[in-house]
């Protein structure tokens, strides 16, 4: 059974492309190039689940960064952090190393704006390219090819890596310099911490007052309360479900990133780090891997 779901594919170019990083996101992002008539070669940490993936979308997989980067125009990266990216970019088996000259380094990674820049200018010390492109949608999003992708880098390497990028995305733009795409993903995250937890207080108080919160949610989702939290949250959080693939633990990671870059810029963020202290007590009650819904958790 394919971990994709079926999508209308705009007229490409393909070509010789890589993916680095088979997670969640990873995978069905690779997947989707796949089915676009890219020619993918794969690379993961874990070498059978790039088999697992080349055996479901006939594609190549090899054992280092380097070798599945060594003939792409365009190489593609989704891991965990800014270490984790370091790792499969730099030193003697990273891509870097094996890129032709004037290829794109895309990275889908939520990192720190601060690598983006360092790798940025690595890459072009040595001839290539690289664009900064974090995503928003999560699994769901990634499996049918509906992510929001965030870049920054710059506008020629960003063209030449839009249409690919299409395969996997229903957005794919261009915020500024290298680094803009990380940033822009830190106020998305800024934005969900905020709603997620109103969304909770406002079903665990509905919920305490005795009040049907279905037909709450369907009411007040048509007015000024409306949010994709709501939409898509609201009824599983009523249900006590939080299985739905962006984890406490990433969360977690991600507003690290925020609040670090806050204190560099100067922003205030009084109820993000709350937020976040919110999701180290949901971590405490043995929630990590519970979907970010699960602040509600802590209210019951």
């Amino acid at each position: 059974m394919t971990s994709v779901s079926t999508k209308t594919y705009a007229p490409s170019s393909p070509g010789k492309v890589a993916f680095l990083g088979l997670g969640v996101m990873g995978y069905p992002m690779a997947g989707h190039l796949a089915l676009a008539g890219h020619e993918v070669t794969v690379y993961n940490r874990s070498a059978a689940k790039a088999q697992a993936w080349s055996a479901e979308f006939k594609g190549a997989s090899a054992a280092t960064p380097r070798e599945a980067a060594a003939s792409a125009d365009i190489v593609f990266c989704c891991v965990g952090n800014d270490d984790d990216l370091r790792s499969v970019t730099l030193g003697a088996n990273g891509a870097f190393a094996g890129m032709k000259p004037a290829a794109i380094f895309v990275d889908h990674t939520t990192a720190s704006a601060t690598v983006a820049r360092e790798l940025y200018t690595a890459a072009k010390n040595i001839g290539l390219q690289f664009v900064d492109a974090p995503v928003s949608g999560g699994q769901a999003g990634a499996q049918n090819g509906a992510l929001t992708v965030m870049c920054g880098g710059e506008a020629a390497a960003f063209e030449a890596v839009k249409p690919a990028g299409m395969a996997f995305s229903k957005a794919f733009t261009l915020m500024g310099e290298a680094g803009a795409g990380q940033l822009t993903k830190m106020v998305n995250q800024i934005c969900i911490a905020g709603l997620v937890q109103g969304l909770s207080e406002a079903v665990a108080f509905g919920q305490k007052a005795g009040l049907d919160m279905n037909q709450v949610l369907d009411v007040i989702g048509k007015g000024a309360a409306q949010s994709w939290q709501l939409d898509n949250r609201g009824k599983t959080m009523v249900a006590d479900q939080f299985d739905f693939g962006f984890a406490v633990d990433w969360m977690r990671k991600d507003l690290g990133l925020v609040l670090d870059e806050a204190k560099r810029n100067g922003a205030r963020l009084p109820v993000t780090a709350l937020v976040d202290q919110f999701y180290a007590d949901v971590q405490a009650m043995g929630g990590q891997r519970w979907d970010t819904s699960s602040l509600i958790k802590r209210l019951k």
